[in-house]
């Protein structure tokens, strides 16, 4: 890797060949970038525009989620004064979830996005190529077209970002029906009777919190000790202690051993003997980057174990003239960071100003309901003695917005250097947790004390006051 090479390169303002592998975020970002700097820029895109994020995984599943939320609310209402009732006057005790009209709507936001991404790609210039796109050496990509046929593109640099694909077994084959995988899962019609989740990282927590929210009784089988293992230890306790209050059951320590089908039921088995029975089964095992047949190596673009294109900060690959971005890097594997990996190779190939991805400024969240937002670094990184902080954690129960929504679930929690108070990390459990930890990602990007974070003004009263409160707690007063 050439970590040491010059962040900017004479390339800008030069008509250069930029061909991107990928019409996902990292590529149609990308796209986007290159067009504005004067590159004439080709995608080549094989699976819809917007890539998984957009077709089949991120947009998709966030607006199942939208309805799962509302239906979460609803069954906090009656402690709200709100009671529903039919025409007749009659209380109604149930309320249900039209699951073929919910992913009717998911796939159609889907589409939307995905026809609204090519036409912003039309307005800047870009063409975009359907098919399957290669690498023949570092600077031309063969493009086995869907239409039939090929075509060879000469390029100055191509951006890789061919995105990640679930991973499944031998022993665990999704058949679309009954044995699913996240991207199938909006085929259905009707709601499953009982759901099998396999699977306890962000994916299978989210599409499991999700679906018991929409009324179905929902099984999650956890190889590790707790869910979300790679998450903040307090807010995956949390969680789980809300999900299983909730009706859900969690089997930890439980390792997938086989899925199989009879007719209209699934069969789990587990290494330890056990069977769990249900209608429908969501695999939720990881992803695979999509990096096979690709003339990869042969161009000199090195992998690592897992078949993930290694990148530097600059999203440079091991062959001159290649950058990776998004799933395929296996670089924090979200939409945001895919994008801003995209955004960089371009403005570094085309000598734009560019700063190097720093990780530690990313901010991410788990859909779940409550939400987990993290930023900066962690609980774990503290413990483990990899970095000296100081923490303080805030309950949301105690919070007067929280109290007048209902909410008792949940905390804030700020990590600060003792020194100089410098906020480092930070990490947020409730409703909308992906909005309240901005904030928190502002301070931790800009190096704002907690002095300066609780001294910005808060509405009164607001979940985001909460931040501030939590900031003013680990104020040092002057020795």
């Amino acid at each position: 890797m050439r970590h040491n090479e010059p962040v900017t390169t004479p390339h800008f303002g030069q008509a250069n060949r930029v061909v991107i592998i990928g019409g996902g975020p990292g590529g149609y970002e990308a796209a986007l970038v290159a067009a504005q700097l004067g590159a004439e820029v080709t995608v080549v895109d094989s699976d819809g525009l917007g890539g998984s994020a957009v077709v089949t995984d991120c947009v998709p599943s966030k607006t199942l989620i939208a309805t799962a939320e509302l239906m979460t609310e609803l069954a906090g209402a009656p402690e709200l004064g709100v009671t529903f009732e039919d025409h007749e006057g009659d209380a109604a005790h149930h309320v249900a979830v039209d699951l073929g009209r919910v992913n009717e709507r998911v796939k159609r936001l889907a589409l939307d996005q995905s026809v609204d991404i090519g036409r912003r790609l039309e307005r800047e210039d870009v063409t975009v190529m359907q098919g399957r796109g290669r690498l023949e050496g570092t600077d031309k990509v063969v493009v086995d077209l869907r239409g039939g046929g090929t075509q060879t593109l000469e390029a100055d640099a191509v951006l890789l970002a061919t995105g990640a694909a679930p991973r499944t077994l031998p022993t665990a084959e999704p058949d679309g029906e009954r044995i699913l995988t996240w991207e199938q899962v909006y085929d259905l019609s009707e709601a499953p009777t009982k759901l099998v989740v396999v699977g306890s990282g962000v994916t299978g927590a989210e599409f499991a919190s999700a679906y018991m929210a929409l009324g179905i009784d929902v099984v999650l089988v956890s190889s590790r000790d707790r869910v979300l293992p790679g998450e903040d230890a307090d807010a995956a306790k949390l969680l789980e202690d809300v999900l299983t209050r909730r009706g859900m059951e969690v089997l930890s320590k439980s390792r997938m051993e086989s899925v199989t089908r009879n007719g209209d039921e699934i069969v789990v088995k587990l290494t330890d003997g056990r069977a769990v029975t249900g209608s429908h089964c969501l695999l939720a095992l990881g992803s695979i980057p999509k990096t096979a047949d690709l003339g990869l190596e042969e161009a000199g673009v090195a992998l690592d174990d897992g078949g993930f294109v290694r990148v530097d900060r600059v999203s440079r690959t091991t062959a001159r003239g290649v950058y990776a971005a998004g799933d395929c890097t296996g670089v924090l594997m979200l939409a945001s960071v895919a994008a801003m990996q995209g955004r960089i190779a371009m403005r570094h190939f085309l000598g734009d100003a560019v700063t190097p991805i720093e990780l530690k400024q990313v901010s991410s969240n788990v859909f779940t309901a409550p939400e987990i937002a993290t930023v900066g670094w962690s609980q774990r990184a503290v413990d483990a003695g990899e970095i000296e902080a100081e923490s303080v954690r805030l309950d949301l129960a105690g919070n007067p917005r929280a109290k007048m929504q209902g909410v008792r679930d949940g905390f804030v929690k700020l990590f600060c250097r003792p020194d100089t108070g410098i906020v480092v990390g930070g990490v947020v459990v409730g409703p909308r947790a992906s909005e309240l930890i901005h904030p928190i990602s502002i301070a931790v990007a800009e190096s704002l004390t907690v002095d300066q974070l609780a001294h910005a003004f808060t509405v009164y009263p607001s979940m985001s006051g909460s931040v501030a409160e939590a900031a003013r707690r680990l104020h040092h007063s002057p020795s």
